[in-house]
């Protein structure tokens, strides 16, 4: 894929990938506000920050910003613990200038460290996440707007789902099958397909419009009601504007809760945009590589804007950034469309955007979901085999069931596990695979040998059997442990007496601290058995 020579070249590029994260960014940035417990236009300035500040500040041509649902309990509590959502905007500016400090002493190095089964399998339990929050939206059931938690509060509610069911609105479902209808064709149709610059989500979501504007004209019982479609406060003058924007209390800077729940924000949201860039990186068909301290350094300034002017504190978020990538996008410019196109809309034509369905919607999302939790990377995985499907099952799993950061914890673990465990095992190679019937064992050693592989030549030399011979050939060896030496030294002193056992030493040397091998260095140790 070519990279766009002029400005208006990645303008007309990512147009349309641009209005898909739009119309995906709306619904998500005012749930997430409602969920906050903060004021409706919170979220979406959040929104408009992370598209276009964060958007021309970062490197990163996938990932984009905005308010975040994983910060959505840590949001609440602390503006339920401060009782006033001014004060809260302190906490943000406190994360902000506290990302700053973790981008300038590259903190962001930390990202080089997740596995990319944990990624991928972060990448599928999102999307698996999105399918089941949009199951409600689909069917027409909204007790609980997107991003609030109850649907995975303390695990998945089954009850929810028997609840969404149980009231199901067949006006919203034809919505939702029609529009998921016309994104699937608009994929699949050559000649749809080509008509990039119309997205098959704004011809979804203009469709899920009209039909619900005719169910209203008829007076059908198919007409979806104002609770079920997109909720975006309508300011009518300058001043009811002005009345929608909250700035901070800056008095909040002498209260030591505020400086509490700013550090927890910023280290939760610092590893949440690690992980999606990531993730990011990894959904680019170009294979770039973002610079994780710089991005820290564009969240920090993002939150800090977000905050003197009441927006929600935000992180990069992977849902946005999924439906971005899937969507097209080249660079950049993406991101900072949708930003402006929030900021337009929203300025401009709320009555229009009250008009979506949220069935519409959850469409575009379910799509969205698919792509990322396709069967195809469960496959993928399987055929590695276990040391990388399992931690890859094992992080989607965790994450459905408890949350992103925890799941991800539970993932890192158990690859970490595996690479153990595969490090114990090739720490070296036997030139017979059946210790009990051999009469002479050749243990060649790995060229480190560490603590950890311990354990695994320990057991090893419990098989030997008595009346034979072993040589532990250190020949390519650069380093052996401590541990593992006094352990092969009092194998030979002592066992190797005992049992009438030959032992060989071939290359080792008088002192490992260093990594210079001497390849000449030959000492035997031998006792001979009784004839």
């Amino acid at each position: 894929m070519k990279k766009s020579k002029t400005l208006m070249g990645g303008i007309k590029e990512n147009l349309p990938s641009g209005l898909v994260v739009f119309l995906v960014a709306l619904p998500l940035c005012l749930g997430i506000a409602s969920a906050s417990g903060a004021p409706a236009l919170s979220g979406v300035i959040a929104g408009i920050v992370g598209g276009i500040v964060i958007g021309l500040m970062s490197n990163s041509n996938i990932s984009v910003s905005g308010p975040a649902a994983g910060l959505t309990t840590i949001v609440l509590n602390a503006i339920t613990d401060l009782g006033a959502f001014d004060l809260f905007l302190c906490a943000g500016i406190i994360a902000g200038l506290i990302q700053l400090v973790l981008g300038f002493i590259k903190a962001g190095s930390i990202s080089n460290y997740f596995p990319n089964n944990v990624i991928e399998g972060m990448l599928a339990a999102i999307g698996i996440i999105i399918i089941l929050k949009q199951i409600p939206h689909a069917v027409g059931f909204d007790k609980d707007f997107e991003g609030n938690e109850t649907l995975f509060d303390n695990g998945i509610n089954f009850n929810y789902f028997v609840e969404a069911f149980s009231a199901i609105h067949l006006g919203a479902v034809i919505i939702t099958l029609v529009s998921v209808g016309l994104l699937i064709l608009w994929d699949k149709i050559p000649m749809l397909k080509r008509l990039k610059i119309l997205p098959g989500a704004l011809v979804a979501v203009t469709v899920g419009i009209v039909l619900n504007e005719i169910f209203k004209m008829t007076g059908s019982n198919l007409a979806i009601q104002k609770h079920h479609l997109v909720s975006l406060p309508v300011p009518k003058n300058i001043d009811d504007f002005k009345n929608l924007i909250t700035f901070p209390n800056f008095s909040g800077f002498t209260n030591y809760n505020v400086w509490l729940a700013g550090a927890t924000i910023a280290i939760v949201a610092s590893i949440e945009t690690l992980l999606c860039i990531e993730a990011s990186d990894r959904l680019d068909k170009q294979k770039r590589i973002t610079d994780t301290n710089l991005e820290l350094k564009a969240q920090g300034i993002g939150n800090l804007v977000s905050s003197f002017i009441g927006g929600l504190p935000m992180t990069s978020v992977v849902v946005r950034s999924s439906a971005n990538a899937n969507s097209g996008a080249t660079s950049k410019i993406s991101t900072i469309i949708h930003g402006v196109l929030l900021l337009i809309c929203v300025l401009s034509i709320p009555m229009i955007l009250n008009k979506i369905p949220l069935a519409t919607l959850a469409a575009v999302l379910i799509i969205v979901g698919y792509r990322l939790a396709k069967p195809a990377t469960f496959k993928h995985f399987w055929a590695l085999g276990k040391f990388q499907f399992v931690p890859f099952l094992a992080t989607v799993v965790a994450i459905v069931f408890t949350d992103l950061l925890k799941g991800v914890g539970i993932g890192l673990a158990i690859s970490i596990f595996y690479i153990l465990q595969g490090n114990m095992k090739r720490a070296y190679y036997l030139s017979k695979e059946k210790l009990h019937n051999a009469d002479e064992i050749t243990m060649k050693l790995a060229e480190e040998v560490s603590f950890l592989n311990k354990a695994a030549i320990k057991k090893t030399l419990k098989n030997i059997k008595p009346n034979s011979k072993i040589i532990f050939d250190a020949r390519k060896t650069a380093y052996i442990a401590t541990d593992v030496l006094e352990m092969i030294q009092e194998f030979a002193n002592v066992r190797a007496i005992e049992e009438d056992i030959e032992v060989e030493l071939l290359g080792f040397k008088t002192s490992y601290k260093d990594y210079e091998t001497d390849e000449n260095s030959h000492i035997v140790i031998t006792h001979m058995r009784a004839m």
